[in-house]
């Protein structure tokens, strides 16, 4: 794999949050504070490093994978100065403090055909181009209305989601720009190696135009289970894994995890400057319809669990990933924060639709300890407990499928966890089960880090 460092520097403002030991002192001051304090040296992302990787274009057609959130340096209008006592990780992608629409940066796509780029073809992840489909929706084939390039969709239909022979013929390098937000079951990342591991086959380059990972502070759950691959997972990683794609996608080729072997991907990562992992960095863009903040960020590693159980997750509010609840735990002591889910863009048809829902409200937790609990499991024990005694003829957990599996053993990786949940295994017991496989995780992945811990 060949690293190189941009020749030109191009600053650009990315939004930080303090260091992890330090918020967790300081807690909710930093909270109102640390999401829009700008940082002493500027992370400088891959894209908008153009004389590190244009030359590298030069006579070659190029394939785009990459959405909505490929806005080169993440740079915005500004999300303006928050007044005294605004809580920043509660202001929705897209809007500044006051509740107005910001104006987003150039789209690398259009930085690309700027700088004189033959782009030929633009691959499509989960959500689309646009980012606006509902979880797992087919998006069809179409074309960049603005520039004509075409839109290639990798969710088109097909169970393995990876690029067609027809696709893989009309490009010679591919170039990678996404915002991810570090979560082993969110599936750009996905998209992603079935990408490299055609690119490898057919001998395609391709060029990773590195961005920070804003989980990308820690590494927590169990590592993924060869019985449980899906397309919520598919590689041995832990559900965080701590690192960039930039670096991630060395370990998929250091690794041998392609189908081709051992280093058979040539490829090539743009990194980023001044970023560490312990760098709180903060997006612009909600990655996905139902991310819609950045308290949804750190709390999706814990709350997505309860996707396809007899809990919502708030698909269908203003608030999903921050909030849960059940129509099974009303009248329940804990459970006492209500909504109801209804149809919207990005949820069409979200889980207890129109139905009173019970259960606990987070947006109100600080970040500093969503941070220090990582993957935080009490919720999902404690839930499954509660609809136990309050509903024990709920099927809890939703229906396996063929092969027995349900969707919480896909999401973890293992049906371990489950079994340990009905077992009556408190959290931390569990948690204390997968310490000794993200250690080892933590070594292994050393000799790919770009960034210091």
């Amino acid at each position: 794999m060949r690293i190189r460092q941009a020749m030109l520097i191009v600053f650009v403002l990315i939004l930080t949050l303090t260091g992890f030991g330090a918020a967790a002192e300081l807690g909710i001051q930093d909270e109102q504070r640390g999401l829009a304090e700008e940082s002493a040296t500027p992370v400088i992302l891959g894209d908008a490093q153009f004389n590190a990787y244009v030359p590298l274009l030069e006579g070659k057609r190029v394939a785009l994978f990459s959405n909505h959130t490929g806005i080169v340096g993440d740079e915005t209008s500004g999300i303006g100065e928050l007044p005294e006592g605004v809580d920043a990780s509660l202001i929705h992608f897209g809007l500044d403090a006051e509740g107005n629409a910001i104006t987003y940066g150039q789209h690398i796509l259009d930085a690309l055909i700027e700088h004189g780029v033959n782009v030929t073809a633009i691959f499509s992840p989960e959500h689309g181009f646009r980012g606006t489909e509902d979880a797992g929706a087919t998006v069809d084939d179409s074309v960049d209305e603005k520039t004509g390039v075409p839109i290639l969709s990798l969710y088109g239909g097909s169970d393995t989601h990876s690029p067609s022979e027809e696709s893989m013929a009309q490009f010679d390098v591919l170039v990678v720009d996404m915002q991810d937000v570090g979560l082993r079951y969110y599936t750009y990342y996905i998209s992603m190696y079935y990408l490299m591991d055609a690119c490898a086959a057919e001998g395609k380059e391709v060029i990773i135009l590195d961005r920070p990972n804003p989980n990308g502070f820690y590494v927590d759950g169990p590592i993924l289970q060869e019985a449980f691959k899906s397309n919520v997972g598919q590689l041995p990683i832990p559900i965080v894994y701590g690192m960039t794609w930039g670096e991630l996608a060395g370990m998929i080729n250091g690794e041998g995890w392609l189908t081709a072997g051992k280093d058979a991907c040539d490829l090539t990562v743009i990194p980023c400057q001044n970023y560490t992992h312990q760098t709180k960095s903060s997006i612009i863009r909600n990655p996905s319809p139902n991310i819609k903040d950045m308290r949804a960020v750190y709390l999706y590693a814990s709350t997505c669990f309860f996707e396809n159980t007899a809990v919502s997750v708030g698909r269908g509010t203003q608030f999903p990933f921050e909030a849960y609840g059940s129509p099974y735990l009303a009248g329940v002591e804990g459970y006492d924060f209500a909504f109801t889910p209804v149809s919207m863009s990005g949820a069409t048809e979200p889980p207890f639709m129109d139905e009173a829902c019970y259960g606990v409200d987070l947006r109100s937790k600080p970040i500093a300890e969503i941070w220090q609990q990582g993957i935080h499991l009490d919720y999902l024990v404690d839930a499954y407990q509660a609809i136990r005694e309050s509903a024990p003829e709920v099927a809890f957990w939703g229906t396996p499928d063929s092969q027995g599996r349900y969707w919480i053993d896909k999401l973890i990786g293992t049906d371990e966890v489950r079994i340990q949940i009905e077992a009556g295994m408190s959290a931390e017991e569990i948690k204390a089960g997968w310490q000794e496989e993200i250690e080892a995780f933590k070594q292994q992945r050393r000799p790919y880090l770009l960034y210091n811990e």
